[in-house]
């Protein structure tokens, strides 16, 4: 049977994300409280969770759990996985047992059909982006996830570039997020602006954690927590996607940053 022509009558579909940069589970009680960063996460309500900085069985500084497979099977949903850094098991531990891996997770309640991982270039910390396609009903997202580099704006930028060469014209709907660790009008970014467009500008309706700060009313800053003045989360989304709304949240201190949600719509029959 022929899926019919996308015509005007055919409204889009609505798919609520969010970004996240969960500081391994490490709030700014500097407590590793993997609950508490549940308990936000399922606040939300979201269709997709992009999480950066997660750990699996890294270390002491999360209680040596899987954060991942964890908060997947609390909020059940889907876990796509995107290492950065994998350092085999511990010494101490069987040479069988996992590795010690940290990076970026995906978490869905649609589902997921591809999910691959990719190596940003750069000097210093591994960086890594993970690309994965989730299905709606009548259409297809592409979601990819990073974490730039904090070491230089050449570094940025050509991890940008690797990012943007990712998604292809084929790909019409598609969304690129996670911590950039710049601000959106940085030049580094600029490869990603002739693609992409910032969707906090884009969505017809913003709220943030500004507070009594009138001046930064709607900047949608999510670092640091505390006193967030950066506004380095962030969501990018191709021509195939609109932006009903984008808000910054109260993360509870449960990170040293604050999570961002977009309201996306899709482009239906892409």
């Amino acid at each position: 049977m022929t899926k019919p022509a996308p015509g005007p009558d055919q409204p889009p579909i609505p798919v609520r994300l969010v970004t996240f940069n969960t500081h391994h589970g490490v709030g700014d009680d500097e407590r590793h409280d993997l609950p508490r960063l549940a308990k936000v996460l399922a606040s939300v309500d979201a269709d997709i969770i992009c999480l950066q900085e997660v750990d699996r069985r890294f270390g002491a500084r999360s209680e040596d759990v899987d954060q991942a497979l964890l908060l997947s099977r609390a909020l059940d949903m889907q876990l796509a996985w995107g290492p950065a850094i994998d350092r085999g098991p511990a010494a101490r531990h069987p040479a069988d047992e996992p590795s010690r891996q940290y990076g970026n997770a995906l978490l869905s309640r649609l589902p997921i059909l591809i999910s691959d991982v990719h190596r940003l270039p750069g000097t210093g910390e591994p960086r890594s982006a993970l690309r994965t396609m989730v299905e709606l009903d009548g259409a297809a997202l592409w979601v990819t996830a990073t974490h730039l580099t904090t070491r230089s704006a050449d570094e940025r930028a050509a991890q940008v570039q690797a990012l943007a060469d990712l998604h292809t014209e084929s790909m019409e709907t598609g969304v690129l997020v996670g911590d950039f660790n710049t601000a959106p009008d940085a030049p580094e970014l600029d490869v990603l602006r002739q693609r992409f467009t910032d969707a906090w500008t884009l969505a017809r309706a913003r709220d943030d954690q500004a507070g009594w700060k009138f001046w930064q009313t709607e900047a949608g800053n999510t670092h640091p927590a505390r006193s967030p003045h950066r506004r380095i989360d962030q969501v990018w989304v191709s021509s195939g996607v609109s932006v009903a709304g984008a808000s910054v949240l109260d993360a509870e201190g449960a990170s040293d940053h604050l999570p961002v949600v977009v309201d996306l719509e899709i482009r239906s029959g892409v």
